[in-house]
């Protein structure tokens, strides 16, 4: 037992794989951090800047991008450091942040996605009552709640990790992750991989059932509308539907690599695939909202090009 309490680090051996075009990934992944800095930063600074939209669908809007800042900034920052370096080792302590963080991000995210959903429901099915149920209190209530039990409800199950001791130190990523970490326990882990196995499903189970609630009642009103108010309804949900979609794609492919077998897909491949939860939703998020909410990008060109081209855009 003298080894049990040894293992105060680990090896992201992941990155072995990329050694060979090391500085041309690093600026790859330079670049789309910077990108996605900025994209979310405008969509932030448009959003809260402007009184017009100080709506319930675009502070949603906002808290998304300030989570994809959270997001990427969890992930990226480290992986450039390791590019890099020729040592892929990081400390316990740091690992068990990451893991924090990302896990942390992947909740809020999935919270904030289920309150919009429902938010969307209310002004598409309940129009008329709108504003009395997403009131100012109850929506800065909702988006409170988006950050701090996602938060809470992890640290909880984070606290079994944390107790653990570990006696391996090889990680097959590019970043810590929870299932990987608790592998590499000195003692039994079956409670804690079945436990995590049911967070994993849990966690956004209620937040998907939101959803579906949501966009069922949606389908459910639109069967019955005039072909005008079924375009009004394609156009309002289509971004947030393209979120959803988006997110839960990249949240699967990390599942997957976790859970099971993938020893046939090209790691590489498993490497790039692992990102897409990290990068792609940060990256096209505020892309997303930019391009199709028409309030949203006559501000963004206000912002950069002046009023005029705002005026001949909202035309």
């Amino acid at each position: 037992m003298e080894n049990v309490s040894a293992v105060t680090s680990f090896i992201l051996t992941a990155y072995i794989e990329l050694e060979d075009h090391r500085y041309l990934y690093f600026i790859c992944f330079l670049l789309l951090y910077i990108v996605i800095l900025l994209v979310n930063l405008v969509l932030i600074v448009v959003i809260c800047t402007e009184k017009s939209l100080h709506e319930p669908m675009y502070l949603f809007i906002c808290s998304l991008a300030v989570n994809g800042v959270f997001g990427s900034t969890s992930l990226l920052p480290s992986m450039l450091v390791f590019l890099l370096s020729h040592s892929y080792e990081i400390s316990l302590a740091n690992c068990l942040l990451q893991i924090y963080c990302l896990s942390s991000y992947v909740t809020v995210e999935f919270t904030i996605l289920a309150a919009m959903s429902y938010d969307r429901y209310v002004a598409i099915c309940h129009p008329l009552h709108y504003h009395l149920l997403m009131s100012p209190k109850k929506l800065y209530a909702a988006i409170t709640l988006s950050w701090v039990i996602p938060f809470i409800y992890f640290a909880l199950f984070f606290i079994m990790t944390v107790q653990r001791t570990f006696c391996g130190k090889i990680i097959e990523k590019v970043y810590c992750i929870n299932f990987p970490l608790v592998k590499l326990s000195c003692f039994d882990t079956n409670v804690q991989n079945i436990s995590g196995l049911a967070l994993t499903f849990v966690s956004p189970f209620s937040q998907i059932l939101i959803i579906l609630f949501s966009y069922g009642q949606i389908l459910r009103i639109c069967l019955f509308a005039s072909k005008e108010s079924q375009a009004k309804a394609i156009r309002t949900c289509t971004p947030h539907l393209l979120t959803v979609i988006n997110f839960s794609v990249g949240c699967l492919f990390e599942i997957i690599q976790s859970r099971f077998n993938m020893s046939r897909v090209p790691l590489k491949a498993r490497i790039f695939l692992s990102l897409h939860m990290g990068l792609f939703p940060p990256l096209l998020n505020p892309v997303i909202y930019g391009i199709s909410i028409q309030a949203i990008k006559i501000h963004i060109f206000r912002l950069f090009k002046g009023k005029k081209m705002s005026e001949s855009l909202s035309r």
